[in-house]
């Protein structure tokens, strides 16, 4: 039994970028895969110099890549005006609120209601305690009067009655200066209680305020840890596409291949067993062989013997 066999190969040219996408892929593995430029490399312990070579060549050829790729790499928009205006007013409204608190503990402690004291007091007091011994003298004189009226002036009538006056306006005036005193202070006390009764409210109040402040500034604390993320991520993005464009590259350039070879007839080899001639397969087609050799020999003018007579 004979064998045949059939091989189909691509185009030479299509073989040539086969081989060569292979020569590429394989060098491209015995390079290392750095992340920074020359500047960012040091021998490790333990490394080789031949190692540490490769890298920074490997290095040197990213920092060209990045150089290339500059204008591809990606950028982050900063915070418009808006969002300026608002980290402003935000960070400017921060403890505003201090003063009042500082104020109203001011007005707290046992001597408080001291500065709560109308500063009038005292002349309104003097006025009316004058007021009130213009009105005793009056009352002392109309004694005097009586006592001339009735001849008892200068007798102990008029010195009794005197005295007794004097007694009775001397309490009524000091009582007049007290109940004044007591008001005064009752006032005060009064107004300092209220300012001890706001204070506690703003001491309420202040956690409140004081979780507005955290939940602003941690709003823009993480508007800002954002806005810095997406600049590492750009960073990160940047350094990726230069540190991986020749594997990208050889990708792209695979694929092309693979796009040609897939237009051509494939490569392989094909084999096909072909059965053996008989005897009687062999004595015929050395018959006729021979008889063909013999016709054209008797017959130069190539006469068809077949032909039927007629």
């Amino acid at each position: 039994m004979a064998t045949e066999t059939t091989i189909s190969r691509p185009a030479p040219f299509v073989e040539d970028l086969g081989k060569d996408l292979a020569t590429q892929a394989v060098a491209l593995t015995g390079v290392p895969v750095v992340s920074g430029g020359i500047g960012s490399l040091s021998q490790m312990a333990g490394e080789t110099a031949a190692g540490f070579k490769g890298r920074q060549d490997a290095a040197r050829a990213f920092d060209v890549r990045k150089q290339n790729l500059a204008g591809l790499a990606p950028q982050v928009a900063g915070q418009d005006a808006l969002q300026q205006q608002a980290q402003s007013l935000a960070q400017s409204g921060v403890g505003s609120y201090q003063p009042f608190l500082q104020g109203a503990q001011a007005a707290t402690g046992p001597q408080a209601f001291q500065q709560f004291m109308s500063p009038y007091q005292s002349q309104v007091m003097d006025a009316s305690l004058a007021e009130f011994d213009r009105n005793a003298a009056i009352q002392q004189q109309r004694i005097s009067d009586q006592a001339v009226s009735s001849g008892a002036f200068g007798g102990g009538r008029e010195g009794v009655a005197q005295a007794e006056y004097m007694a009775g306006s001397d309490r009524n005036r000091s009582a007049l200066q007290a109940g004044m005193l007591q008001e005064g202070f009752q006032n005060a006390q009064a107004a300092a209680q209220q300012q001890f009764n706001n204070q506690q409210g703003l001491a309420q109040l202040l956690p409140g305020l004081q979780g507005t402040d955290i939940s602003r500034l941690g709003q823009l604390g993480a508007l800002n840890q954002a806005q810095t993320q997406a600049g590492f991520d750009a960073t990160r993005e940047a350094n990726r596409a230069a540190a991986f464009q020749p594997q990208e590259q050889l990708q792209n350039y695979g694929n092309l291949v693979t796009g040609i070879m897939g237009g051509m007839q494939g490569s392989g080899t094909a084999t096909t067993n072909v059965p053996n001639p008989t005897p009687l397969q062999t004595a015929l087609g050395v018959g006729t062989t021979l008889a063909g050799i013999y016709g054209g020999l008797k017959n130069p003018g190539k006469v068809n013997f077949n032909m039927n007579a007629g």
